[in-house]
């Protein structure tokens, strides 16, 4: 018997590489779940696809938020996790950023959390009549407490979603519906990679293999994270157990902002 039977789950990025992990969890974990994306593509098992659902959503575009709700209200007439997974990275200093990448950057990162959140709140509504909980999972990170250089854009857009994460929480709290925020650091993505090959802060002329090493070794636990040991968190919060969790911003980054930088000798 898994921790999500019986629940129903939509993971927004469902296809990408933290969120792909999150579907694969609730789905071993027993639940249904939606994974929501621009397109299905990904590297998928068998198990995975059998019981995981595609459905196609651009998170900045509030018709295709009501269409996938809509989707999940036919289906099964409720909703009792929302992931908000989805989210993009812009490695550039405010001078250096367009007035376009910055509007973008807002509009899938935080915008796209608003909209898909505001459409599901009637579906996880439903899922607490009987006296349970729903939880609503955003995606903030540890940049948005410290920042990298050359992140300004994210950094700003994670520091928004904190704030909604907790006013959410306060105003749907008494609805039975949890909110809370995932902070993660450095974990081993398509989007750590991109930042590894980068002209931002991931770059400097050095090889991916010392780019890398030089992450891990800033870690207290020298190393950096996985998809996996996100989706273990997000399991827990979207698990029963933690029925008397919300409005926090969990962060899940191998102790890197826990020590002072320049004392690191």
């Amino acid at each position: 018997m898994g921790t999500q039977d019986g629940k129903v789950a939509l993971v927004t990025g469902g296809r990408g590489g933290i969120g792909r992990a999150i579907v694969d969890r609730f789905s071993r974990e027993g639940a249904i779940v939606y994974a929501a994306d621009l397109n299905e593509s990904g590297s998928l098992t068998e198990a995975v696809k059998a019981r995981s659902r595609f459905v196609r959503l651009d998170v900045t575009s509030e018709p295709e938020a009501i269409a996938a709700m809509e989707k999940v209200r036919e289906e099964h007439g409720k909703l009792d996790i929302l992931v908000n997974a989805a989210g993009i990275e812009i490695e550039k200093t405010i001078e250096e950023t367009s007035l376009d990448e910055w509007n973008r950057s807002f509009a899938v990162n935080v915008t796209g959390t608003f909209l898909t959140s505001k459409h599901a709140l009637p579906l996880m509504r439903a899922a607490t009549k009987d006296g349970s909980s729903a939880s609503l999972i955003n995606f903030g990170s540890y940049d948005g407490f410290i920042a990298d250089p050359g992140l300004a854009a994210y950094c700003a857009t994670k520091g928004a979603v904190h704030a909604l994460t907790r006013a959410m929480a306060c105003d749907h709290g008494p609805e039975g519906i949890r909110v809370n925020a995932i902070c993660p650091g450095y974990i081993d993505t398509p989007m750590l990679q991109s930042f590894f090959t980068g002209d931002g802060s991931g770059g400097g002329g050095k090889t991916i293999d010392q780019l890398q090493q030089a992450v891990r070794d800033v870690h207290p636990m020298r190393t950096y994270g996985t998809p996996e040991d996100i989706a273990n968190l997000v399991n827990w919060l979207a698990s029963d157990e933690a029925r008397y969790a919300s409005g926090q911003l969990w962060v899940l980054d191998g102790g890197l902002s826990a020590q002072v930088q320049q004392m690191r000798l």
